[in-house]
């Protein structure tokens, strides 16, 4: 078998087989094959697509690459909630301690933030003390305890996808697709839970920019879940507005513990109890409607907040600054940005909002980044708000007062004001089960 023959097979439209895959995925980790071909392989993948079972062969053996996590150790069903990224995007604090709350057990990797997209890690980081290191026991122990664990990724899980990805980097092959679900599943698949929810991000500040890209991307991951014997689901979620009313790491915190305690914005409340609900729905066989009271109860006599105080202090955080926000970290700078005109909110471009909080030094450009933990943006208004002139519309926060003006200008440049009505979109647009797509959207991108 040689690479070259398996290039020219997927450059003229053929599927590789599983045993083809193999001898490419291996080759290129245990570094027999090269670089520029497997450069190659992936433009063929992008000019030519992957069918299904080519794509969950791919997966499957990107998973397999390195370490495959073994949660057998831990009682009950193992939920994981994905992300496929975004600004403001702090569900994980919310919906996993809510759906631990209700019994589900979460043994969670997270990653870090790159670009506009805030990290998980990063956030759990913010908060004093909070390790998101521990060795493997103690991870199982955490679990066992307070029900959840949440931890930075293990640098042997899914080393396939590691170099693959940053090949695709440099090779203008990371838009691909086929090649994003592996890349997201390969790790899923890797990280041992016996059901997967994936919450797909669509609009102006996520990576899929319509509902049918969101739509295509979830479905291919769906597929990729159900070929290896997992649980796995979809719900297709805007992102053409920022996530709550926080943009940064503590101050994301702070919000998520506010929303845990009931005093969160709406859209934010709505869509972790959403989330919750359908990971304790996956985890047992109840309907979703009762999986909805039991988060909601969860949210209401304080269980949920409670299961993420004793993460938080299981992993050796300072649970104070949950329970008092004035013991949070506070930037030492800060700006209002006030509204140049009169009128409506007609559209915030979230990727410019969430770049406008990485010049802060809420993110990172480069992995090697140092993070300003208290960095970031407090909207006071979003889209839809009618304003006046010199209105705040957000207040910034920084550690470094230099960074307020340009910062300012960023924003404001995001954000349309004018005259008229709007579109009001729901803040979940579809959702993906197995062969089945459910739109509550009528949108014409679908």
């Amino acid at each position: 078998m040689r690479m070259y023959d398996l290039i020219e097979k997927k450059k003229n439209g053929y599927p590789l087989s599983p045993e083809e895959i193999r001898y490419m995925v291996d080759g290129y980790v245990q570094e027999r094959i090269p670089d520029y071909q497997m450069a190659a392989m992936l433009m063929a993948v992008c000019w030519r697509g992957m069918t299904d079972e080519e794509l969950a062969a791919l997966t499957d053996r990107m998973a397999h690459s390195g370490e495959m996590v073994d949660l057998s150790g831990i009682p009950g069903v193992k939920a994981d909630k994905h992300s496929t990224g975004g600004v403001g995007d702090k569900t994980t604090l919310i919906a996993c301690p809510a759906a631990a709350a209700c019994g589900v057990k979460i043994a969670k990797m997270s990653g870090k933030g790159l670009g506009h997209t805030g990290g998980t890690v990063d956030k759990l980081e913010s908060i004093p003390g909070y390790r998101t290191n521990v060795d493997r026991e103690e991870f199982f122990d955490i679990v066992k305890k307070c029900g959840i664990s949440v931890i930075g990724q293990s640098g042997n899980l899914a080393p396939a996808d590691k170099k693959m990805y940053a090949l695709r980097d440099v090779t203008a092959t990371v838009e691909s697709i086929p090649l994003i679900a592996a890349s997201i599943m390969s790790k899923k698949l890797a990280a041992g839970s016996d059901c997967i929810l994936l919450d797909v991000k669509t609009g102006s500040g996520a990576f899929m920019k319509t509902a049918k890209e969101a739509v295509t991307l979830a479905r291919k991951m769906v597929s990729i879940g159900s070929h290896a014997g997992r649980k796995t689901a979809a719900l297709i979620t805007d992102m053409d507005v920022p996530l709550g009313n926080c943009i940064g790491n503590s101050l994301e915190v702070w919000e998520a513990a506010m929303t845990l305690q009931g005093r969160g914005p709406e859209d934010l409340t709505v869509l972790c109890t959403e989330l919750a609900a359908r990971m304790v729905q996956m985890a047992g066989e109840e309907p979703l409607s009762i999986c909805q009271e039991r988060v909601r109860q969860a949210f209401a006599d304080g269980s949920a907040f409670e299961t993420l105080l004793d993460m938080v202090e299981a992993h050796g955080g300072d649970r104070r600054v949950l329970e008092d926000p004035d013991k949070m970290e506070k930037a030492p700078y800060t700006m209002e940005v006030k509204a140049p005109a009169a009128g409506r909110i007609l559209h915030m471009d979230t990727h410019q909002c969430g770049m406008a909080a990485c010049m802060l030094g809420a993110g990172r450009e480069r992995k090697e980044d140092k993070i300003d933990y208290s960095a970031g943006i407090v909207l006071k208004r979003k889209t839809g708000c009618k304003i006046e002139k010199g209105e705040t519309l957000a207040i910034l926060h920084t550690s470094r007062k230099e960074l307020l003006e340009g910062a300012a200008q960023r924003f404001l440049e995001a954000v349309t004001i004018g005259e008229g009505e709007i579109e009001r979109k729901p803040l979940i647009l579809a959702e993906v089960d197995g062969k089945t797509v459910k739109w509550y959207d009528s949108g014409s991108d679908k």
